[in-house]
């Protein structure tokens, strides 16, 4: 199976009102990433200029420019996953470069936090174990 290129993107999505955002998230999950070469593309594609996908890129934070560590763990850091620990389980694994730890704010499982978003997963009443036992598992 051949790899998905940013003109495949773009030719998916010609033509489409609103495309910027769609054309986006496809890089970003095709590439893991939106590099420099797809922001210029992009933007000559929607007649936009650099400066206007840049800000765009920048603003989100789930567009990254460059490639980032394998996996994304979104910590929840709203005040009950905070009074059951979340900052301990952020200090745990910070600086490991296997994943990157992302804040997010409520996961609606408050009753049984802290939490974490791992892909699709959700993962509920983490401690400094459990959590490394899931980093472990990401490599």
């Amino acid at each position: 199976m051949a790899a998905i290129t940013i003109e495949d993107i773009l030719a998916r999505h010609d033509g489409r009102e609103g495309a910027l955002l769609p054309i986006l998230h496809d890089v970003q999950a095709a590439l893991g990433y939106v590099p420099e070469a797809a922001i210029r593309a992009i933007a000559k594609a929607l007649n936009l200029s650099r400066a206007e996908v840049h800000g765009v890129v920048s603003f989100y934070h789930d567009f990254r420019p460059e490639p980032g560590p394998r996996a994304v763990i979104k910590l929840c850091r709203a005040e009950a996953c905070q009074a059951r620990g979340s900052e301990a389980l952020a200090a745990a694994v910070r600086g490991s470069d296997r994943v990157a730890i992302e804040p997010v704010y409520c996961l609606g499982l408050c009753s049984v936090g802290p939490n974490a978003l791992i892909g699709e997963a959700v993962h509920a009443r983490l401690d400094v174990a459990r959590l490394t036992a899931l980093v472990e598992a990401l490599a």
